[in-house]
């Protein structure tokens, strides 16, 4: 059986070691799942072939035919100009691409899939680089061989590799801090952050910690410098060449937050989260900062009257649209103290990374996140739990900036394929209004801007390309679509990102048959990244 794959190349199938010929053409190569059995659409007939063990080869075509808009439903990208050329399109690898043995997993599906890319005109990819992995059981050991398997199928590839150092757990995924670290955190659970009612989230280090040699004798600051430093005397033969940039985790999902909103809603509503001020850490630093003020019953704990994880504005006192107390000295001066310590937190770590990447020719990042819940109320709650201070009034993203731009990093946003027409209306949501309050700072401070989609969903074309391209306070000059796993490349999928890429790419000359990866073998029977392996690292 004979199969055009986008268009560009044939495909033999063998089914019980037998080829099965068949003169139809197949709309796309990537099975589709039905309980256990897997099946491939014949485009016309949308007959199912079946086998619990079908293999597909990819052979170069001495012809090919692109692809026909008519013949599958395929979602249009928005209009774009030249000026789009300047976006590099970066694709995220999957997140458990190097397993817990640092052996690389999926391996032939991952070169069939960076040849893919490449054929496309993508600029790159970007891999996860989990801390919990690479120095797992002993502080100052270091695993790198899985990570380096992979740089150099990304160099075999052609590509850019842009990496994301994750200093965080993920519990979805099953990847932890270092064993090391959690051993510490049973006697010492004031190295996590910790609630109002004492539950402590133990995916990441408290950032009130980063100073104080809590880690066998080290800070935390130090084990960073010694992860990164080893990093890039691992890596230095591909710096500046195949590794373009590096993103330095910064807290929660590898983002400059606090955990504030760890716990799952109860319904479709965010909640607004809570404040994450309650390790003896941090609350030993509240106390010294507000008897510097000459207030120091303010800084015997966090307000009183916060919300809890779930709770909307309105039915917490201190956000209360009208009464809260978010409006007072008081309020004034927690959420100053809450935004200023993360602030502090980011410098830290950012002025470490550029340091040491400095002279390999990589740009170094960092990520904040889009916390557009709320955003049109008053009080900007979700923001606020996150340490951001953004009520009425206030734009804390201005600072953030220019710490950014002090740092000489640039700053990657999320969500931009997000919509405000796609939210709840009782959330009071506005992806759009803040993604263009957080450009617009950047811009005003000369911060160069990466963007990425919310991770949460395949597609979102149309609104990632008015974000990329926008008005005159658009400054992306990198976009990153995660991530690559079954869904990337399915059917229903694929060919819509097809044309986003090639709207990127302008002009496209198309896709060259003797370009192909020639007799590369996919067992398609193998495990692949489930739906959920596609979230943001």
């Amino acid at each position: 059986m004979e199969v055009s794959v986008i268009g560009t190349s044939q495909a033999t199938f063998c089914s019980g070691g037998e080829l099965a010929p068949c003169s139809r053409e197949l709309r796309f190569c990537v099975p589709k799942r039905n309980g256990d059995a897997l099946y491939f659409l014949d485009r016309n007939s949308r007959r199912r072939c079946r086998n619990s063990r079908l293999q597909l080869t990819l052979t170069a075509a001495a012809q090919s035919e692109p692809v026909r808009s008519d013949s599958f439903p395929v979602q249009e990208p928005a209009t774009i100009p030249d000026s789009v050329n300047k976006v590099k399109l970066f694709v995220g690898l999957p997140l458990d691409v190097v397993s817990d043995c640092h052996s690389v997993n999926h391996a032939r599906a991952i070169t069939a899939g960076l040849k893919a890319l490449k054929l496309l005109g993508v600029e790159g990819v970007e891999v996860p680089v989990w801390w919990g992995l690479v120095e797992k059981e002993e502080m100052g050991e270091y695993e790198w061989s899985g990570y380096l398997a992979v740089a150099e199928m990304v160099q075999t590839a052609g590509l850019k590799l842009h990496v994301s150092l994750c200093f965080h757990g993920d519990r979805q995924h099953k990847v932890s801090l270092p064993r090391w670290v959690l051993k510490i955190g049973e006697s010492n659970h004031s190295i996590f952050y910790t609630d109002r009612s004492g539950e402590a989230y133990e995916d990441c280090l408290s950032l009130a910690v980063d100073d104080l040699p809590v880690l066998d004798g080290r800070t935390p600051l130090q084990v960073y410098k010694g992860f990164c430093e080893s990093f890039r005397s691992t890596f230095a033969q591909f710096l500046g060449s195949t590794i373009t940039g590096v993103t330095m985790g910064l807290g929660p999902d590898g983002e400059l937050q606090y955990p504030s909103h760890h716990q799952p809603s109860n319904n479709n509503i965010p909640g607004v989260g809570e404040f994450q001020c309650y390790d003896e850490n941090m609350k030993d630093q509240l106390k010294q900062h507000a008897a510097s003020l000459g207030n120091p019953l303010w800084g015997l704990a966090g307000p009183h009257d916060a919300p809890t994880y779930n709770q909307t504005p309105d039915s917490s006192p201190f956000f209360n649209e009208l009464s809260g107390s978010w409006q007072s000295p008081y309020g004034d001066f927690f959420l100053s103290w809450y935004s200023n310590q993360l602030l502090s937190h980011g410098d830290r770590l950012l002025s470490m990374a550029s340091n040491v990447f400095t002279d390999t020719g990589v740009t170094t990042h960092g990520r904040v996140p889009l916390m557009h819940s709320w955003f049109k109320t008053r009080s900007r709650a979700l923001e606020n739990t996150a340490g951001f201070y953004s009520t009425d009034g206030k734009d804390a993203y201005e600072a953030f900036a220019e710490m950014f731009a002090q740092t000489s990093c640039g700053m990657i946003i999320p969500g931009m394929d997000l919509s405000d027409d796609e939210q709840p209306d009782q959330s009071m949501s506005s992806p759009e209004m803040l993604l263009k309050q957080i450009q617009a700072a950047c811009k005003k401070h000369g911060v160069g801007v990466s963007g990425m989609n919310s991770g949460l969903r395949l597609n979102g074309f149309d609104r990632i390309s008015k974000n990329v391209v926008g008005d005159e306070n658009n400054v992306v000059d990198l976009f990153t679509y995660q991530r690559m796993g079954a869904e990337f490349f399915s059917p229903e999928h694929f060919p819509s990102f097809t044309q986003f890429a090639r709207g990127l790419n302008q002009p496209f000359a198309g896709l060259d048959s003797d370009d192909l990866p020639t007799e590369e073998t996919l067992p398609v029977e193998a495990p692949v990244p489930s739906n959920a392996e596609m979230q943001t690292a």
